[in-house]
C-alpha cells in the first residue's frame, strides 16, 4: 500500500463516509448509499409495468398528453427517499442525483427506453435560484440517464422567467398558478417534431413538469415523456 493510500485510509478513519438514506458508515467500495439500502429502496417498477398508464401519468391525465410517464422510487414523508432528496437539493451532493440516474438508465435501458427519446431536458431553475444553490439538482439526474441512454442532455431548451416561490406547501391549484407560463421554449427549430423526456427531482402534483411540457408542446414537439427520481 503506497502512502496516498495509507492518508486515504486515515482519513476514511477520522472522518467516514456515510450513507446518506440510513446515516450509517459505508463499508469499503460503497458509494453515497450502502448496499442495504439500494437493495431496499422503495422502488416503482413503473417501466417494467405499462409506462402509458401508470401512477405517473394519472397525475397528467385530462391536462396534457404524456407518452411514456416514469418514477424511479416512491416518495414518503419520513422516508429514505425524503433523506437523499433532501441531501441532493439542501445538502451540495448533486452527484448523489446523478447516480440515481445512472443506476435508473440501467434499467431503463433493459427495457427497450434507449430507442423512445431524442433530448432529455431537465426542468430549470430560474437563474437567480441556481445562483444561490450552485447547481440544478434535475440538470445532475438528466446528466445521469443521459449517460447510458447515449441521449443529448439538452438543458437549454427550456429556460425559467419567473423567480416562483416554493411549492411545498401549496394545493394543487396553488402550485399551477404559481408555474404556469413562467417556462418558455428557447429552440423551437430544435424541439419541432422531436420526442422530449422531461426529468425532474420528484413529481408531487405534476404541476411544474406540465407547464414545462405546455411550453414545449407549443414549440411542437412530437411528443413527451417525463421521468423522475421519486413520485409522492
Amino acid at each position: 500500500m503506497n502512502l496516498q493510500e495509507l492518508f486515504t485510509d486515515f482519513i476514511s478513519l477520522i472522518f467516514p463516509d456515510i450513507c446518506f438514506s440510513c446515516q450509517k458508515v459505508l463499508k469499503k467500495g460503497e458509494s453515497k448509499i450502502c448496499t442495504h439500502c439500494r437493495a431496499n429502496l422503495p422502488f416503482t417498477n413503473i417501466h417494467k409495468q405499462n409506462p402509458k398508464e401508470n401512477l405517473v401519468t394519472q397525475k397528467f391525465y385530462g391536462k396534457i398528453p404524456i407518452e411514456y410517464g416514469l418514477a424511479f422510487l416512491q416518495f414518503a414523508k419520513g422516508g429514505k427517499v425524503q433523506n437523499l432528496l433532501h441531501q441532493i437539493k439542501y445538502n451540495q451532493q448533486p452527484e448523489l442525483a446523478e447516480m440515481l440516474g445512472l443506476w435508473y438508465a440501467s434499467e431503463l435501458k433493459e427495457q427497450g427506453f434507449q430507442d423512445k427519446f431524442d433530448y432529455i431536458v431537465p426542468v430549470p431553475l430560474h437563474p437567480n435560484k441556481l445562483k444561490i444553490r450552485g447547481y440544478n439538482q434535475s440538470d445532475y439526474f438528466g446528466a445521469g440517464l443521459s449517460k447510458l441512454l447515449e441521449k443529448e442532455l439538452a438543458n437549454e431548451l427550456l429556460q425559467r422567467n419567473t423567480n416562483t416561490s416554493t411549492q411545498t406547501k401549496k394545493s394543487r391549484l396553488e402550485r399551477w398558478k404559481n408555474v404556469s407560463k413562467i417556462f418558455e421554449a428557447t429552440n423551437p427549430d430544435k424541439i419541432r417534431k422531436k420526442s422530449i423526456l422531461l426529468v425532474d427531482d420528484v413529481i408531487t402534483t405534476g404541476s411544474t413538469l406540465e407547464a414545462c411540457a405546455q411550453a414545449l408542446l407549443e414549440a411542437e414537439a412530437a411528443s413527451i415523456s417525463v421521468a423522475s427520481i421519486a413520485i409522492a
